[in-house]
């Protein structure tokens, strides 16, 4: 065995142990693969970029047809790793502040790409907020990594690659006939997630109920205010083939969250009550699991450790999504084999992706061979 090749796999067991005891903290710069170059710095290079969805899509207090996404890029030695910030209204960032924050970012003072915990740190501490901006500066930097390694995420942190749930597929607000074609439209996937908190609701579900008998998760988005009208909605809910439901009230409202938690008879997940890694100790007795998305926590180093330390609280977990490229959808489907769900249907919500990455194949969350995130520019 060459010098090249035993450098190779000893960081690559040296970094997929570290990452599953929780960090590269331990990790020196002498274990890891050198660069070709040895004085290689990092370029980070961002543009704007906007969504266009194949419908408008409604949620219990805004509607939308297009999404602000930010698209990254970091160079090293003539590799590049690809990142992305999205950036839904109720995020409260924008192309501007976006833009602002990563024209802030300084990769070129870090000689090592591989010191994840020390770059990204630094980037949590340039500005408060700004986690789908600070995400896509993390996601480009575990692309590049896993490039510079030749190896998928799955397989730095020890994952089985067909361990992937099947993902649901998301059907927005809508008028029955729409409501109709877009359950029509997703007779692939095995689950359905179903937007709710308006006075539409039950029309919604039987709706559905007339085309398909499949499971069905429900997202309130906060929409209802009152815990008994929540638990009486629990109730027929699960008569109607319903899973979970998520965040059925205001984030506000923790005793009222509690309440209906302990009383429902399907499990409460929260998701705008649960944004970073401190809200995961928060959510017990409030929640009975989380709803992870890469926007919300930063990026996938975060979301690892949020996914850990839930499993240690028994909560329930689900990885979930914004509407994004399949950039964003790539980099969470690797976190997937630790997940009870996954909502990755992101990518397929939009009619201009620009990355080719992972798919959804019969409903599953399908990974590619591809090192780093997997994803290739179209």
């Amino acid at each position: 065995m060459n010098h090249d090749r035993r450098e190779f796999l000893k960081a690559t067991s040296l970094l997929a142990g570290a990452s599953l005891a929780g960090g590269f903290t331990d990790l020196h710069a002498e274990n890891l693969i050198a660069p070709r170059q040895k004085n290689a710095r990092m370029k980070l290079r961002f543009r704007p970029y906007t969504l266009e969805l194949k419908h408008v899509f409604t949620i219990a207090n805004s509607s939308r047809s297009t999404t602000p996404v930010v698209l990254t890029e970091i160079e090293h030695d003539g590799v590049i790793g690809y990142g992305e910030a999205s950036m839904p209204p109720y995020l409260g960032e924008s192309h501007d502040t976006a833009t602002a924050f990563l024209a802030k970012v300084d990769l070129s003072k870090y000689e090592n790409p591989f010191e994840l915990e020390t770059i990204l740190r630094d980037i949590d501490a340039i500005a408060p907020g700004n986690p789908a901006a600070k995400a896509s500066v993390d996601i480009a930097l575990h692309d590049l990594i896993g490039r510079l390694m030749g190896q998928p995420w799955y397989n730095i942190w020890g994952f089985k690659k067909t361990a992937t749930p099947y993902t649901s597929f998301t059907i927005g607000i809508d008028t029955e006939d729409v409501v109709r074609q877009k359950t029509k439209e997703a007779a692939e996937f095995k689950l359905l997630k179903v937007k709710l908190g308006r006075d539409t609701d039950k029309m919604i579900i039987e709706t559905i109920r007339s085309v398909t008998d499949k499971p069905i998760t429900t997202d309130v988005n906060q929409g209802w205010k009152d815990k008994q009208f929540a638990l009486d909605m629990a109730h027929w809910l699960k008569e109607k083939g319903v899973v979970f439901i998520e965040q059925p009230m205001p984030k506000e409202q923790v005793d009222d969250l509690a309440w209906l938690t302990e009383h429902s008879p399907l499990p409460i997940f929260g998701d705008e009550g649960v944004q970073r890694l401190p809200d995961v100790k928060k959510a017990v007795g409030v929640y009975s699991g989380i709803n992870i998305k890469l926007m919300k926590c930063a990026g996938m180093r975060e979301a690892h450790k949020m996914i850990v330390l839930a499993r240690s609280l028994g909560l329930k977990v689900m990885m979930g999504c914004m509407t994004e490229t399949s950039c964003a959808i790539s980099a969470a489907a690797h976190l997937t084999p630790m997940v009870d769900y996954a909502d990755l249907d992101g990518a397929l919500l939009i009619s201009n992706d620009v990355f080719d990455g992972t798919k959804v194949i019969d409903g599953k969350v399908t990974l590619t061979d591809r090192p780093g995130i997997g994803v290739k520019k179209l």
